[in-house]
């Protein structure tokens, strides 16, 4: 059955006469006796009683007008659908990002989500490693990496630059240095995070490097945690200063260089080189470039 020819059996039975749905519908009224006689060739059945004048339904009839509203309801609705993605009024966009690189995305999702309140942002937790995979396979639109992903088939867009420094309490001795060693860190007690991650592979590599020792006295599962923890004095940590922008503004946290863990790192948004996006990606994205 075609939704042109449910059309003209609805506007007939709502019309109760071939004759005005072919007006209302702007059709001849050959034209709309052909689409409701291929409906009934198609069911075996008839739809209206040819005996009545006044295009009384038969049972099927009546039983086809409930069906035939819906379809033509849904198909409306898909329409109305396909447009909210065409103008980028709905959708979902899924990013890839490990607990620190969030606080870089941040700014770009509050850009995106102002110029697009109806589409979904989806950011989920995901360690380096797993990240050139999922994009290439789908499972996600977007990664942020600290590193230049080796896969051909993966573009980066530069999404600005961090580094790992100290971050202590105010009242801590070494927060009124300009720069610290790894071995002025190493005898403090250090608040780590207890996943692996790229920014804590750095610096126990630095650590190994150097052939000195860093005190990880106490480790939680959250940067949340790990801030509160140091604002309180309960040690110190070596995390991106992108993660504390908030608490280093308003002083509850200092941050303090530390040069043997490397100069500034570029934060990197990757994505598919080919292949399509969805509509909300590319708008994502532009906002990104933008």
């Amino acid at each position: 059955m075609q939704l042109p020819d449910l059309a003209a059996f609805l506007a007939v039975a709502a019309e109760r006469s071939f004759s005005a749905a072919a007006r209302r519908l702007h059709r001849t009224q050959p034209a709309i006796s052909q689409a409701v006689r291929r409906i009934e060739d198609e069911l075996g059945e008839r739809l209206f009683d040819r005996s009545s004048r006044d295009g009384t339904l038969t049972e099927a009839g009546r039983l086809l007008q409930d069906y035939a509203q819906r379809l033509l309801g849904l198909a409306a609705e898909a329409q109305v659908a396909v447009r909210e993605l065409q103008e980028v009024r709905r959708g979902r966009v899924i990013i890839g990002a490990n607990e620190a690189a969030v606080h870089s995305l941040l700014p770009h999702i509050e850009r995106f989500t102002l110029a697009h309140p109806g589409v979904a942002l989806d950011v989920r937790r995901l360690s380096s490693r797993q990240m050139s995979a999922a994009v290439l396979d789908r499972s996600i639109d977007f990664g942020v990496m600290t590193f230049q992903p080796s896969d051909r088939g993966i573009q980066a867009l530069s999404l600005g630059t961090d580094e790992i420094v100290l971050l202590t309490a105010p009242t801590h001795p070494l927060a009124g240095k300009k720069r610290v060693t790894l071995e002025e860190v190493g005898r403090e007690a250090v608040i780590a995070h207890n996943d692996p991650s790229p920014t804590r592979d750095r610096v126990l590599r630095a650590y190994e490097r150097r052939r000195t020792a860093i005190n990880i006295q106490i480790s939680l599962p959250s940067l949340d945690g790990i801030k509160r923890a140091v604002e309180m004095g309960i040690g110190v940590a070596l995390l991106p200063r992108r993660c504390a922008l908030t608490e280093l503004s308003r002083g509850s946290l200092v941050a303090v260089r530390v040069p043997e863990l490397g100069a500034t790192r570029q934060v990197r948004l990757v994505f598919r080189k080919t292949g399509e996006r969805s509509r909300a990606a590319d708008a994502f994205l532009d906002v990104v470039r933008a």
